[in-house]
């Protein structure tokens, strides 16, 4: 009876165990990150009698969580690719609104040369003037605007990096903190507490929405966080904080570094919201500052060039139309030489968008793209011989040591300083510069245009003596190429078709300045006029191209969002498969664990009264 009474108790105190158990986990079924509670039950050793056992009742074994190492991981890596995503997809759904918004810039150019054309068709109207000026104020105001709303969105960038690696830092500091209690708990024997690996499974979880990470169980019960290339987040029971610190060339454009090291992990980066924000800023957002820029330098570029051939109002040679920075070279800040790299755009047709470092180094100097492969320079670096590549000139300073370097960024600000140069309508050079007239004795088929060359206004007769040479201005007879200008004066004279002896073309200044569209016409064709990408990309396609590179990485990332949504319901589901709480389940436990218990109380009740009846028996 005695025997009876334990099992009845052992019993009794298992079905309390189950009940407490289940009474838990229907407590806990919103709880986020909750793992379904489970108790092992065992038989407890029996007792022999003669040549048999008789039973002794049971043992609650543990209570351990239902869990899958494998479902949890790809929980983890479906939440860190999950949340990249969605962060992805939020920053360039912006970046596109800031581009097809208001301020859209393929308006503001049609506008502008909207207005060239109006110009050209009344040269002397100075209303005209007017509007072309205003028009223009109004395109150089829609590519500030652009570059302010890149640059605002540059600085949200950087923010929310430092608040990423914040909330990094306090999710690995608590892993950390749990680690040392759930080693502590295992230390004493018993099982690690279900409730504490269910904490810092949640907390992993929140990690890995941040940062791409790479988790390693020890034998101990703790867990061992790493990002990127094996940097250390969490080690047994000790965190390791990232930092943000000034980019070496750049001190407003935050790294990613480890506060420890101070060794920047800013490219090797991944997955999470973080690893988002450094791939939106290097993949997204610098590319499309280049592309303003490099928008806004042709666009200047181009038109300049053409307004230079022409003359004011008052028979002036026209100036610059539009003013714009060129590239910017910025020192790394622990050069320890002297002075900077002048950079300059000496062929903007040959600019790649990429931005560049330029390194010294025994004795030698070098040259590498955005990706880091090396680029091949002509010329030696002088002011009399600078070095060239990638459509830019690069004067380097004598006073340069080894280690130091230069960041040179040919386009990235250039549009935040495009500005109308005239102010005066009448300066605006609508008019051809000279005026051609043929001899009259003229036999061949040749037609002339002009340009000028840089020199003063000044005209000239150039006079063939045969089919193949010239004078200009009587002077010493020179050979001519068909195809090849003639130059002379500071002008350039083009022929097309075939001169012959004896014919004669005079420049003269343009003295018809005020009615004369000829300029203005061709100011007019700069808007299809290849100037980028070798020469076959215009202002406005290079417009359309940043557009266009825009879109696709927004239609990229709502793709990947879509997916990556997809994967991690997927995940979730598997991982509650196994680990969720199931009130139906757990209505089932509940009435199985209470029968057991009341039966076991009423095991117990009969023993009580077997040895109630005995006692009588012996004392009667």
């Amino acid at each position: 009876m005695v025997d009876m009474l334990n099992t009845g108790v052992s019993g009794l105190l298992a079905a309390q165990v189950g009940l407490s158990t289940v009474g838990h986990n229907v407590a806990n079924v919103n709880t986020n990150g909750y793992s379904r509670q489970q108790v092992s039950f065992g038989t407890a050793l029996p007792q022999g009698v003669g040549g048999y056992f008789i039973g002794s009742g049971v043992n609650t074994v543990a209570v351990q969580r239902a869990y899958s190492q494998f479902l949890n991981t790809s929980l983890w890596s479906a939440t860190s690719s999950s949340s990249r995503a969605d962060t992805m997809a939020g920053l360039t759904g912006q970046i596109n609104n800031q581009l097809s918004g208001s301020s859209n810039l393929q308006t503001s150019l049609d506008s502008f040369f909207g207005a060239v054309n109006d110009t050209a068709n009344a040269p002397s109207d100075t209303a005209s003037r007017q509007v072309l000026l205003a028009r223009a104020g109004g395109l150089v105001s829609t590519f500030q605007s652009l570059s302010g709303q890149f640059n605002q969105l540059s600085s949200q960038v950087q923010q929310q990096i430092g608040d990423a690696v914040n909330s990094i830092n306090s999710y690995s500091d608590s892993i950390a903190k749990l680690n040392g209690l759930i080693r502590s708990s295992v230390a004493t024997g018993g099982t690690p507490p279900s409730d504490l690996l269910d904490k810092r499974d949640a907390l992993v979880k929140d990690l890995a929405a941040q940062v791409g990470i790479t988790v390693v169980p020890q034998n101990d019960n703790t867990i061992n966080v790493f990002v990127g290339n094996g940097q250390a987040l969490v080690s047994d029971t000790q965190s390791y904080p990232l930092a943000t610190a000034p980019n070496v060339y750049d001190a407003t454009r935050q790294e990613v570094v480890g506060a420890a090291s101070g060794s920047v992990l800013s490219g090797r980066i991944s997955g999470g919201a973080l690893g988002a924000l450094m791939d939106f800023r290097s993949s997204v957002l610098d590319p499309a500052q280049t592309q303003l820029g490099r928008t806004a330098q042709a666009l200047a570029s181009a038109f300049n060039a053409q307004h230079m051939q022409g003359v004011d109002l008052n028979g002036d040679v026209g100036g610059q139309f539009f003013s714009v920075a060129g590239p910017t070279a910025q020192a790394a800040s622990s050069n320890n030489g002297t002075g900077n790299v002048d950079a300059s755009i000496s062929d903007i047709s040959k600019l790649t968008g990429a931005d560049y470092t330029l390194s010294y180094a025994g004795g030698a100097w070098s040259l590498r793209d955005t990706n880091g492969n090396n680029v091949a320079m002509g010329g030696t670096g002088t002011a009399a011989d600078p070095f060239t590549a990638g459509g830019l000139s690069m004067v380097v300073p004598a006073g340069a040591v080894a280690g130091d370097s230069f960041r040179i960024q040919p386009s990235r600000n250039a549009a935040a300083s495009l500005a109308v140069v005239i102010t005066n309508p009448d300066k605006v050079a609508a008019a051809a510069p000279l005026a051609i007239k043929n001899g009259i004795n003229n036999t061949g088929t040749a037609t002339a245009s002009a340009s000028l060359d840089g020199g003063a206004l000044s005209g000239g007769v150039v006079q063939f003596t045969s089919a193949t040479t010239y004078t200009v201005d009587s002077g010493a007879v020179q050979t001519y190429t068909p195809g090849q200008p003639i130059n002379a004066n500071g002008w350039n004279l083009q022929l097309s078709g075939t001169p012959q002896n004896g014919d004669s073309f005079t420049l003269t200044p343009n003295s018809n300045a005020q009615g004369d569209n000829t300029n203005a016409l061709m100011l007019g064709k700069v808007a299809n006029l290849g100037v980028l990408n070798g020469g076959v990309t215009s202002v406005g396609g290079a417009y359309s191209q940043l557009v266009g590179q825009v879109g696709s990485a927004g239609a990229v990332a709502n793709d990947e969002k879509t997916t990556q949504t997809a994967v991690y319901n997927q995940a979730y589901g598997s991982q509650q498969s196994v680990s969720g709480v199931n009130l139906d389940e757990e209505a089932a436990n509940l009435v199985r664990f209470q029968q057991a218990y009341q039966a076991s109380a009423q095991v117990i009740t009969t023993a009580n009264s077997m040895f109630t009846a005995l006692l009588s028996a012996v004392q009667g």
